[in-house]
């Protein structure tokens, strides 16, 4: 009993202090960004490495999607007798939930593990430490770049998933249900409040600071071993994702009471 409250324990201060570097890291960088000092060079290819290297499986992924959802509101809507509202109801889902998310979740399983990797590899070759050694902050120079190129680049993401979604989805409409465009897409005006799309953004940009920041911390917190830098890739994309999903059930709650 006492083994297994001892664990308990350990493992609620080993959270504790996770949370507590994560918060550290995160003021930090936004003590850098108060201030102006950006590496603006670096941020414009970071932004290209989260943002446009990622958008290919961003469009696969919501196209197929939105396809697979359509399917099966197609299929209910019918029964139901609301054909009518198909457009509306997967562009819904696109800008409420499936588009951040699934946006988010495809760039943390791509980007951040790439940002975990490429600074944990730094640390391993203790080329952070060289940077210190010049005066040089690695969080100036090394995550400010990436925090803002998650800020900015997962909602734009977002926002052309969601839409690639929305056309995936008018293809299997039209084809299973025989909805024309016009339905389609005048079901969607009629219906989708502009406040939803916009709550979508929102929601991308605080899956992109996480992304940013949990990628970072396990890159720049990673043991100096060969080998620990590939946990550290792991564990940036699982923990990553569980917040992903934790931020957006209480973003969820929060734009949506």
């Amino acid at each position: 009993m006492l083994s297994v409250l001892s664990a308990l324990g350990a493992g609620f201060l080993k959270g504790l202090s996770y949370i507590g570097e994560l918060s550290e890291l995160h003021m930090r960088t936004l003590i850098h960004l108060f201030r102006g000092a950006v590496e603006r060079k670096t941020t414009i290819a970071q932004m290209s490495h989260v943002g446009v290297s990622s958008l290919p499986i961003v469009v696969v992924t919501m196209l197929f999607s939105g396809m697979v959802m359509s399917y099966h509101i197609a299929d209910q809507a019918l029964m139901l007798g609301a054909g009518a509202y198909i457009g509306w109801m997967v562009a819904e889902t696109m800008a409420r939930e499936l588009g951040p998310a699934l946006t988010a979740i495809v760039v943390a399983a791509r980007a951040g593990s790439s940002m975990a990797a490429e600074l944990g590899t730094m640390k391993v070759t203790e080329q952070i430490d060289a940077l210190r050694t010049m005066a040089t902050d690695p969080v100036q120079y090394l995550v400010v770049p990436r925090y803002l190129a998650g800020m900015i680049m997962v909602p734009m993401l977002a926002l052309i998933g969601g839409l690639i979604g929305v056309l995936g989805g008018f293809v299997i409409a039209d084809t299973t249900a025989g909805m024309t465009a016009a339905a389609y897409f005048n079901s969607i005006r009629a219906n989708l409040e502009l406040w939803t799309i916009a709550a979508g953004i929102i929601k991308a940009v605080f899956f992109g600071v996480i992304i940013a920041v949990i990628g970072c911390h396990q890159g720049l917190y990673t043991e100096k071993a060969s080998e620990e830098v590939g946990r550290a890739t792991t564990r940036a994309v699982v923990y990553a994702i569980m917040l992903i999903y934790i931020a957006n059930l209480a973003l969820t709650m929060v734009l949506f009471p």
